[in-house]
């Protein structure tokens, strides 16, 4: 969720359409289809950030918890403003600091207050009081897609494409602002009412715009060259995509133990085995995704994102009707009204009391920003 966990979130009546394949026009000829794939998508132009009022918690009434995580939690709450629901992200500023999260904490922050784009979600604000930090942030009804995808148990090509194509335009969005993501994962993909993606838990994101040596990640998602302490830039992100799409074409990951130790060896190797249902060009575009030499891996080449984005296993995908979510997605969610969060698990509700102020706060500092 939006705690970097890994809890299991409810999807009633998923249903996963196995035949609709609805990337492109059927009037549309194959050259106009490969038009479209070798144009640069751009984003649609979105609402521009003006000055907004600073957030309180007086704004909201609290409602159940959407998730929690190893140093807070996330509510769905509701503007007594504009009756808008919302999620808020709670973080306990001790733990945050024992954790030894400050900074990631404070470029998840810096990070989701610059971005805008379809496919990632909204940050409408933040503040913090003398115990906890806030974000607000959009309410994505949907739940995750790792709930969809363990109920479907893997999916077919046509679906794995739909996902794995909003995903690459929206990582390509962060790598234009220099930004690596770090934590691509079916739990950090959220699905909004029509069943479109959205990219949350920003926590371990941050602006690169050379390389970095920051040790973190989900294990089964680490590029090698994270592992190996190496300096790393963009093409981890490319490396996760090629472990999500196999995740969703086979339904594990291709890399897998219990032992952490004996995962990263297993990632260092690098020898995957292949399904014998797996599509020939998928096969194909996930051997140049997850390959440990950078100086092939599709995504770190002088084409970019483009290399993939041509590659035979989207043929006929339409990446600009993609972008303008003009594509219906192959399941959508049935959400129940405003504020529905049957699509989340039930958690037991937090005693601690928020918007405490007045006590002394040693801490403030580390935050400033918020």
């Amino acid at each position: 969720m939006l705690l970097n966990n890994h809890s299991k979130c409810k999807c009633p009546n998923s249903q996963i359409n196995p035949n609709h394949n609805h990337y492109h026009n059927s009037n549309s000829s194959n050259s106009q289809q490969q038009q479209h794939l070798s144009s640069q998508a751009q984003p649609p132009q979105l609402q521009p950030r003006v000055n907004r009022p600073k957030l309180k918690l007086d704004d909201f009434n609290i409602s159940r918890t959407l998730g929690t995580g190893s140093f807070g939690r996330v509510h769905l709450i509701q503007s007594k403003v504009n009756a808008r629901f919302y999620a808020m992200k709670v973080l306990k500023k001790t733990e945050v600091i024992r954790l030894k999260q400050v900074e990631h904490t404070n470029n998840e922050k810096h990070i989701l207050e610059s971005v805008a784009h379809p496919f990632l979600v909204n940050m409408w604000g933040t503040f913090q009081d003398s115990n906890n930090l806030y974000m607000v942030m959009d309410y994505v009804p949907g739940g995750e897609l790792f709930s969809v995808l363990r109920r479907s148990q893997r999916f077919p090509d046509h679906v794995a494409k739909f996902y794995a194509a909003e995903v690459i335009l929206a990582i390509e969005y962060l790598h234009s602002k220099d930004m690596i993501y770090r934590d691509l994962k079916p739990e950090n993909l959220l699905l909004d009412a029509q069943g479109h993606i959205k990219i949350t838990d920003f926590g371990f994101a941050k602006y690169v715009p050379d390389i970095t040596w920051t040790l973190c990640g989900t294990p089964d998602y680490l590029a090698p060259e994270i592992i190996q302490s190496k300096g790393y830039s963009k093409a981890v992100d490319w490396w996760s995509l090629g472990v999500l799409i196999y995740e969703m074409l086979a339904g594990y990951p291709p890399f897998f133990d219990d032992d952490h130790l004996k995962l990263y060896e297993k990632i260092l190797a690098c020898k995957i085995k292949w399904p014998t249902y797996f599509d020939a060009n998928g096969k194909d575009l996930l051997k140049r995704l997850l390959t440990p030499d950078l100086t092939k891996r599709f995504g770190n080449l002088k084409a970019g994102s483009e290399d993939i984005k041509r590659h035979g296993w989207f043929t006929g995908v339409d990446f600009n009707r993609i972008l303008a979510r003009q594509i219906r997605a192959p399941y959508v969610p049935q959400i129940r009204g405003e504020g529905d969060a049957s699509h989340f698990d039930k958690y037991p509700e937090t005693q601690e009391q928020y918007g405490i102020t007045g006590q002394t706060d040693p801490y403030r500092n580390l935050f400033p920003d918020f």
